[in-house]
């Protein structure tokens, strides 16, 4: 311990009296500012760039358009509640947008398949073939599950114009055991 000119007792601990805070006032004026913490970092998460992986391509765009798509695919697909947060979403973005501002902006969406065309290809029991030319897209039958369904008729035989088309919707024809009443070949 040392003592100042006064000869008060200066050290740790005990700052020189004129250097003190003086009583009443905080050494903080502004202080730790309220809830500081508790405001979502809207801008901070929605506004990151995340990678878009959709039928073997992949695109960057920010999380709140990767989250409008989701939601809009989901609409498409069927989900009422989607569709309807989708589009209050679309509505208000377009409220916030001045009207002389004049965007064209194409979007290109691919529905999330629903009912049977949702597992057939998940389980293993076609592929879809030509999925994105809409004149010639079809579901292929994978052997393996013609044979089962054939081997389940038991007596019952196809007419022709059923044997054609089972024929024509087998991905690989030629891998499958057909009964001896199967009369279409190719």
């Amino acid at each position: 311990m040392s003592t100042d000119e006064t000869g008060e007792d200066v050290g740790y601990g005990k700052p020189p009296r004129a250097t003190r805070f003086t009583k009443g006032r905080s050494g903080n004026p502004k202080g730790r500012p309220r809830n500081r913490h508790r405001a979502i970092p809207h801008d901070a998460v929605l506004g990151q760039m995340v990678t878009v992986r959709e039928n073997g391509k992949e695109w960057r765009v920010t999380a709140a358009e990767a989250f409008l798509l989701q939601l809009t695919q989901k609409g498409l697909a069927g989900d009422n509640a989607a569709a309807r947060a989708s589009l209050e979403a679309i509505e208000r973005a377009r409220a916030s947008r001045p009207d002389n501002t004049q965007r064209i902006t194409t979007i290109v969406l691919t529905a999330i398949e629903n009912g049977t065309d949702a597992i057939l290809e998940p389980l293993g029991l076609a592929i879809k073939k030509y999925p994105t030319d809409e004149s010639r897209v079809r579901w292929e039958i994978n052997p393996w599950i013609v044979q089962a369904a054939l081997e389940r008729l038991g007596d019952r035989q196809l007419t022709q114009d059923e044997q054609r088309e089972v024929w024509e919707a087998t991905r690989t024809p030629h891998k499958v055991d057909w009964p001896d009443w199967w009369m279409v070949k190719g």
